[in-house]
């Protein structure tokens, strides 16, 4: 496999393995944006209550706390690549079968929750499982380039593309639409999946009698006994904490406070993800310069900065140009410690520890949005963003005694071994 060079990191080449699985990704986050923005769209068309409501959204977390080790522990057993053009076409069913519920008025809220519940249970499979794959595809120095390239392009399908498309699709063809969009982004991006040309990572083989209990309980002993992922992972899980109670109530901060409209809050949300993007231009530049874990040390030191700023300063262009760089260091964020969780896993345990990395780290958003409610009601609507720097405060200390923890680029992974694509 080919790669070029991007300063001192490498780049994946996008033929073969890679470019499929970016498609394939990218498409899925297209599909998804379409149904996660018409979800809530269609649960205030059925029902007034707040509770109810928020529950289809709740459902997105729960899974993820229930199963996310599972998840994890079976990804590492069985082929990533078949796992995920499964779950996908699972997904694609279950979806499309919804789409034809609304189509003929058969919709309810419980038919929701159930369907974002399944949804999800299935997705902490793929995650992990991809998690499993993507090192399979690209040579090592290219990994770091290869994750800053699916978060962008996820966030641009996602954020920018996916959910402006809603309003015009309802508008078009009905409530079932964006529904059956979603399916059909499923099943493509399971052909896609499906043919990718690979051969699994090694993986040592199984003591016998080995459990699934056992193996996730090893997953969770990997991820303690590593100094980097254990220090990650701590901080991730405070920054959810911290990004909870700030997505709970920053429209709030934005027509409240600011004594803004709509349109200006999705002028934030805009902002937000602009520069997310262009934080996934600008990481390789950052990581060759400061090394990855101190790449996420700054990441976190300058999203504190403008967290302040948005919770301090009361104008709307401030806060939009503070999200602008909150999401810049956001996705500088995500792809080190995404990629540093790769580099640093043992062979055949990838999945199991990125399980649960996103299992532990995930459970503290709901509990986030509860303190963001509470603080903002009690304090102000721009505490939340204070109430979040704080944690961001916390999420920092936490990785400094790992901050020497790096993995230089090109070096062994900790005697991970690596199987490329079959050519």
């Amino acid at each position: 496999m080919t790669l070029t060079k991007t300063g001192d990191v490498g780049a994946p080449a996008w033929r073969g393995g890679f470019g499929r699985l970016w498609s394939a990704a990218v498409l899925s986050s297209f599909g998804d944006s379409l149904r996660t923005t018409a979800l809530p769209l269609l649960a205030v068309s059925l029902t007034d209550d707040p509770l109810l409501i928020s529950s289809v959204a709740a459902c997105g977390y729960l899974p993820w706390i229930i199963f996310g080790l599972l998840g994890g522990a079976v990804a590492d057993r069985v082929d990533q690549r078949r796992a995920m053009w499964t779950a996908d076409t699972v997904r694609a069913l279950l979806v499309g079968g919804f789409a034809v519920a609304v189509a003929l008025g058969h919709a309810s809220i419980g038919l929701l929750i159930a369907l974002a519940f399944a949804l999800t249970t299935l997705q902490t499979l793929f995650d992990n499982a991809a998690t499993a794959l993507l090192p399979v595809l690209v040579e090592p120095r290219a990994l770091g380039g290869a994750n800053a390239r699916l978060m962008t392009g996820q966030r641009v399908a996602g954020g920018l593309l996916g959910g402006p498309a809603v309003p015009l699709l309802l508008l078009a063809a009905g409530a079932a639409a964006p529904f059956a969009a979603n399916a059909a982004t499923f099943l493509v991006a399971a052909a896609l999946v499906a043919s990718l040309r690979v051969s699994g990572p090694e993986r040592p083989p199984r003591p016998a009698g080995s459990t699934l209990r056992r193996e996730i309980a090893e997953g969770l002993r990997t991820l303690g006994r590593d100094r980097a992922l254990r220090g990650l992972c701590a901080a991730t899980a405070l920054c959810n904490v911290g990004m909870g109670a700030l997505i709970a109530t920053l429209v709030v901060v934005v027509t409240g406070w600011l004594g803004a409209g709509t349109k200006a809050y999705a002028a934030a949300l805009t902002a937000y993800t602009i520069g997310s993007l262009v934080g996934g231009a600008v990481n390789s530049r950052i990581v060759a310069r400061l090394g990855r874990m101190r790449a996420v040390l700054l990441a976190g030191a300058v999203q504190i900065a403008a967290l302040v700023v948005m919770g301090v300063v009361r104008s709307l262009p401030v806060a939009v140009a503070a999200l602008a760089v909150f999401g810049l260091m956001g996705m500088v964020w995500n792809v080190n410690t995404t990629t540093l969780m790769q580099q640093r896993s043992p062979a055949g345990m990838l999945g199991r520890v990125s399980a649960a990395f996103r299992t532990l780290s995930v459970a503290g958003a709901p509990l986030g949005a509860v303190l963001g409610g509470a603080v903002a009601a009690a304090w102000g609507p721009n505490c939340p963003a204070l109430l979040t720097a704080a944690f961001f405060v916390l999420s920092v200390a936490a990785l400094i005694p790992a901050r020497a923890a790096d993995v230089v680029e090109g070096a062994p992974d900790d005697g991970a071994t690596t199987t490329h694509v079959a050519r």
